[in-house]
């Protein structure tokens, strides 16, 4: 376990930054937004939100809506869990309504880790400027298998658009008494193959990344809303 985690980038030392855009766990890779549960200990309580970063309004609507994320490789569902993440899920949801992940890929893909999209085109270009979220992850939902958690750089209150997949149990995400972790704020509730399946497609250097890119994009054709009973 230990040699996974180094190399999947969850250290600072192995990590190689280059833009400000927001990821979550993943291997060496050529942005910021790497994960590294280790990294900056930005406060004692992870779970207080810090003023300076951008905080979109909880939206009253239900607690659990659904979003239907259609792929190139089949399609799954997310359950969103508005209780515990409501600043997360709010600002998903503002994206999806807007259609911004329609065309982005997912660019990492680690086996019994995790994959993570929604920033990046399938030129492997970051799309947009994204307004920054506050870290929710003592929100009390671990970062167990078929959860969906907000990617981010280093600094605790930078995630964005990003999002992950957690392919296993990865408590390494969670927060601590003296670091924070990435915030979960969904889980699968239906194609949870899918995800699977598009964890193992072959991957290496691609754009900006060294590994774990796939070799043939992705692609999130769309995601939307799944309408309430």
């Amino acid at each position: 376990m230990k040699q996974l985690i180094l190399s999947l980038g969850l250290v600072v030392a192995t990590m190689i930054s280059t833009s400000d855009a927001a990821e979550p766990p993943a291997s060496t890779g050529a942005q910021s937004e790497a994960a590294q549960p280790a990294a900056a200990p930005a406060a004692a309580k992870p779970a207080v939100a810090q003023p300076a970063a951008a905080q979109p309004a909880a939206t009253p609507a239900a607690a659990n809506p659904q979003v239907l994320v259609v792929t190139s490789m089949g399609n799954f569902n997310i359950e969103l869990n508005s209780e515990r993440a409501p600043l997360t899920v709010a600002q998903f949801l503002k994206y999806v309504d807007q259609g911004y992940y329609s065309g982005t890929i997912f660019h990492r893909a680690i086996a019994n880790f995790v994959i993570q999209g929604g920033g990046y085109d399938a030129s492997y270009k970051l799309k947009g400027n994204p307004v920054k979220i506050v870290n929710e992850s003592g929100n009390g939902l671990s970062n167990q298998r078929g959860t969906v958690g907000l990617a981010r750089p280093p600094e605790p209150h930078a995630g964005d658009v990003q999002f992950y997949v957690n392919l296993a149990d990865n408590s390494a995400l969670d927060p601590n008494q003296s670091r924070w972790g990435y915030a979960v704020f969904g889980k699968i509730v239906q194609g949870m193959d899918v995800v699977d399946r598009i964890s193992t497609v072959p991957t290496g250097a691609k754009g900006p990344f060294k590994d774990d890119a796939p070799l043939q994009p992705v692609t999130i054709e769309r995601i939307e809303r799944v309408p309430t009973p």
